[in-house]
């Protein structure tokens, strides 16, 4: 299939794909995970181009809609064109209490992709997330207050369970996509749910958006440019965090901690709390700690504070998490 536009113009994904590593190829295959929606499509196609019989396609069914077997097999029906080995996951995406729907998707998702890449021999999965996605992303993050790290945004490569996961079309409008396809007459989904306004990330894309586009019309490329201002400025606290933790010791001595102004122990707590315990303090819980470590200045000073899912607590001159 050709990845150019009836008027020359080429696919907006296979543009993207240069951004990658070029050792990417060398240990193939190279998976795609594909739901079959406009983004994921223009992916597959380009990732096709690129690697002729080196990709494979990884398709999670979530189970979660009526039309789940209908993606299954449009999805089918694209590799079938293709020549590109599908495989189907079903996950079961049932959230626990207190966790919402979305969040429970997406660590199964990723959790399902991870597992098939590495029983497939896959080297790295590709995912399709574009520019707009990456703007709803910061937005949801700014709405919430984060800090750093969520006003990064999503990183353009990352790890989960042992396998590179990359997200080429960042940069990539996904109406530019969505118009390839079009003029492409290359059939891919509309996902009913994306319409459905109940969802905070479906109101950004359906009433924000529009209002950016005609009041900013290079909001893409600035967010994600202030994006990758705000990642560099995390990479540096980390740096900060770890050179502060080395030198409190692990876990950190209360006293170390007091040396420090305040801004210094809670990138520390941060860091300790992350590396060594994979857990993140809300903003309640860090000021809390943060008190109580300035208030800790007698030896029977107790310190038994709730942190995520555990404590941190007291013992001797240092604190722990449990």
């Amino acid at each position: 299939m050709s990845a150019a536009m009836p008027d020359g113009a080429a696919n907006p994904a296979l543009a993207a794909l240069d951004h990658l590593p070029p050792s990417l190829s060398d240990h193939p295959p190279i998976a795609v995970a594909f739901s079959g929606g406009a983004d994921s499509t223009a992916l597959l196609l380009a990732a096709a181009l690129r690697w002729p019989r080196q990709v494979v396609a990884i398709h999670v069914h979530h189970g979660l809609q009526a039309a789940a077997d209908d993606f299954v097999r449009m999805c089918e029906a694209t590799c079938a064109a293709l020549t590109v080995p599908l495989h189907v996951v079903r996950v079961n995406a049932d959230h626990a209490a207190g966790q919402s729907p979305e969040d429970a998707a997406r660590i199964a998702r990723y959790a399902a992709l991870a597992e098939a890449a590495r029983s497939h021999g896959a080297s790295a999965v590709l995912l399709g997330q574009h520019a707009d996605d990456q703007v709803e992303t910061m937005l949801l993050a700014l709405s919430r207050g984060a800090g750093l790290p969520g006003l990064s945004g999503m990183a353009m490569q990352f790890e989960r369970g042992g396998v590179q996961f990359h997200r080429p079309l960042l940069q990539t409008p996904a109406g530019d996509l969505r118009d390839w396809l079009v003029l492409q007459g290359q059939a891919f989904i509309d996902d009913p749910t994306n319409a459905n306004e109940r969802f905070t990330r479906n109101r950004i894309r359906a009433r924000l958006l529009p209002v950016l586009e005609a009041t900013f019309p290079q909001f893409r490329t600035t967010f994600a440019r202030s994006g990758r201002h705000m990642a560099q400025a995390q990479m540096l606290l980390v740096e900060v965090a770890r050179e502060d933790l080395q030198r409190a010791g692990v876990p950190p001595s209360i006293l170390a901690l007091q040396t420090l102004s305040v801004a210094r122990q809670a990138n520390l707590l941060r860091q300790w709390l992350d590396d060594c315990h994979h857990v993140t303090p809300s903003t309640a819980q860090l000021d809390q700690l943060l008190g109580q470590i300035a208030a800790c200045t007698t030896r029977g000073h107790r310190i038994h504070l709730k942190v995520a899912d555990g404590h941190v607590t007291r013992v001797g001159d240092r604190l722990h998490w449990e």
